[in-house]
């Protein structure tokens, strides 16, 4: 399936919205009540967002039962086309999230910065691959083990900014995605 032609240029490519965010967060054991904020969030989206054609998941470490996490809930929002902001970003900030803009992608989080609401545009090959590795690392003790250690040894060190400690994670993260390819079924 191939995405519709977007209405404008994404200006994600020219516009950023916010800095670097210097990481301080540590890891959390496994917490059962992150699947409960996902709700609350999912909810608070949906509401928001109650004449669209939306898709929302539970994505990151903190959707992975079992996992290390830092309590940050990362929720991805499928939209129909994401430079159409004027059908999701007003009623998402006035549900009380707060704008941020990267290269990609939209993002609003909440004040707290405890909930990240990655909004993409349907098609985007990125959603698969959060599935991919959510639903392997459910599936994958020793994966899930592997990444929490990768973790762990990684926010032993300080990081300038939070993309820069993601962008770490990427030789792990795609050694287990192309484990968990592997594994599907045919």
């Amino acid at each position: 399936m191939t995405n519709p032609t977007p209405r404008r240029p994404d200006v994600t490519t020219i516009e950023i919205v916010g800095g670097a965010e210097a990481l301080t967060v540590s890891l959390h054991d496994p917490d059962d009540r992150w699947a409960g904020l996902y709700l609350d969030h999912r909810r608070r989206i949906l509401d928001a967002l109650p004449e669209s054609n939306v898709g929302v998941e539970h994505i990151g470490s903190t959707s992975v039962p079992g996992l290390a996490a830092k309590p940050i809930i990362d929720i991805v929002v499928v939209v129909d086309d994401i430079t159409a902001e004027e059908d999701y970003l007003d009623t998402l900030l006035a549900a009380g999230y707060e704008r941020v803009r990267e290269p990609a992608h939209r993002l609003v989080r909440t004040p707290a910065r405890d909930v990240h609401v990655h909004v993409l545009e349907r098609g985007d090959p990125a959603v698969d691959e959060y599935l991919l590795l959510r639903d392997h690392l459910r599936r994958d003790a020793a994966d899930r083990a592997l990444y929490e250690n990768t973790k762990r040894a990684l926010l032993s060190r300080p990081w300038n900014d939070m993309n820069d400690y993601a962008d770490a994670k990427t030789e792990v993260i795609l050694a287990i995605k192309a484990r968990a390819r592997a594994a599907r079924v045919p």
